[in-house]
């Protein structure tokens, strides 16, 4: 059994007195990232900020520098919640660096972030970009993602434009009618002041009933101009408002339904991040009324632009992010697109790959052949020449070029060309490549955007997205 004198010595006793005690500077490193956010916020003109302070009455404030450090760098660290932040302010030793020791309550911060929400913004820019000169930012990959959060906003209070428009009808005649009453009221009681001999009795603002009553009506209104909108963008989508009527919030009125990350559907918000390779800043930031954060993407890129005045030179996203559209805006802006792209072309190791798609893949791989949902060969058995503009099928038939159609998909116009083979009637593979109802045979179909999942696919698969993401 190990002795008393075995154990390692504490560094240090809670009650002995020491001659030279060691400063708080002392506990924070030379290149320690909270000594940035010192140095910027410290070089700072604060003067626009101090004159949103009174000056002369009332206890002596906590300097805007120091509330926007405590807020600012929580951020950095990954903390938001305004409770959080007064912990830090009192046990965590970076945070006391920081603040000189100041401990600032949740109340303060909370008020503080709301009353200067803008300016906050504009501050974490500049300290974004002098992150950027001293190497600690470097945008060569930023990595893009959302997630979902409840709203305030319970799932019953959820309407429809038909049910508001009822429900205003039903709040306008109430409010006639209890105007109505409140004038004769009025009248009666005016009437009986100048009896008296009293005639001060003249009220400028609603009674609180009808003041409640009005209040309401004016959340209803704004309620359904939401839903009228967003009836006629689905309207424009294809779909029929008629039939399928959108449904908004009625208490959180920013908010939009949407399915829950746990199942089921509720009113809920997407909020977007996008942050850095290099130590995980986090370099842009959104939150928006939208089910799919895929169009926020794009628009990520050009707000690092506009803070940073430079480009990512990769994004890296998940497979819900890998639309063809947003290949498409990353590269017309040259962004290095990195995202799980699913190509109708066939990789190593797939039987489809020969080096002449003209001949036959031989009869003994095609049970290795891969099928889609419906238990027919899929796309990628399929092989395409760019030179003749054409396919070639497992038995290396031509599939020439047909037709092209074009229509709208989620506001994005698609075209996609179709391709069809002339011999699938006598075809040996025919009963597993296309329905027996298909008496045309099978068909392909690729739309603008497949060259660029095949350059992304054929990115994701080099060495430059092992190095990446390792």
């Amino acid at each position: 059994m190990a002795t008393r004198d075995y154990w390692a010595e504490a560094p240090m006793n809670r009650w002995q007195t020491v001659l030279f005690g060691p400063t708080l500077d002392s506990t924070i490193g030379e290149d320690d990232p909270v000594r940035l956010f010192d140095e910027v916020l410290a070089g700072l003109d604060w003067s626009r900020w101090e004159a949103h302070y009174d000056g002369a009455r009332g206890q002596p404030p906590i300097h805007p520098r120091f509330m926007s450090a405590a807020i600012l760098y929580g951020l950095c660290r990954g903390i938001r919640s305004s409770r959080k932040l007064e912990e830090a302010c009192r046990y965590r030793v970076d945070f006391m660096w920081l603040l000189e020791g100041r401990k600032i309550d949740h109340t303060t911060l909370a008020k503080f972030r709301t009353k200067f929400a803008e300016p906050l913004k504009d501050l974490f820019q500049q300290i974004g970009r002098v992150a950027m000169s001293m190497g600690l930012i470097r945008l060569c990959e930023v990595a893009f993602d959302g997630t979902r959060v409840k709203a305030n906003n319970s799932r019953s209070n959820c309407r429809t434009a038909k049910t508001l428009k009822e429900k205003l009808q039903a709040l306008d005649k109430l409010f006639e009618e209890m105007m109505a009453e409140a004038q004769a009221t009025d009248a009666a009681e005016a009437s009986q002041a100048t009896s008296d001999g009293d005639d001060d009795n003249s009220p400028t603002q609603l009674p609180g009933p009808l003041a409640d009553l009005q209040q309401r009506r004016e959340r209803v209104r704004e309620a359904l101009a939401k839903a009228q909108e967003a009836d006629t963008t689905r309207s424009k989508r294809g779909v029929n408002p008629e039939t399928h009527p959108v449904q908004v919030p009625t208490t959180d009125l920013d908010s939009r339904l949407m399915p829950n990350k746990e199942g089921g559907y509720a009113a809920n918000y997407t909020p977007t991040a996008t942050t850095d390779g290099h130590r995980g800043f986090i370099v842009d930031c959104e939150v928006i009324s939208e089910v799919n954060e895929t169009k926020e993407a794009t628009t990520s890129v050009d707000r690092i632009e506009e803070t940073f005045r430079q480009k990512p030179t990769k994004f890296l996203t998940d497979g819900g992010n890998k639309s063809g559209s947003v290949m498409q805006e990353m590269e017309e802006r040259g962004v290095e697109f990195y995202a799980p792209a699913a190509v109708n072309q066939p990789q190593e190791g797939h039987p489809a790959k020969r080096d002449d798609p003209r001949g036959p893949i031989p009869w003994e791989q095609w049970p290795d052949l891969p099928r889609n949902k419906a238990g027919r060969l899929h796309n990628s058995c399929f092989v395409y020449d760019p030179a003749g503009d054409q396919y070639y099928c497992p038995q290396g038939k031509p599939m020439p070029l047909i037709r092209a159609k074009s229509a709208m998909r989620s506001g994005v116009r698609k075209t996609s060309r179709i391709y069809r083979c002339k011999t699938c009637k006598d075809c040996l593979l025919a009963g597993v490549c296309f329905a027996r109802k298909s008496h045309s045979g099978r068909t392909i179909s690729r739309d603008q955007y497949e060259e660029m999942r095949e350059r992304t696919a054929t990115r994701m698969a080099g060495s430059s997205h092992q190095i990446m993401v390792s």
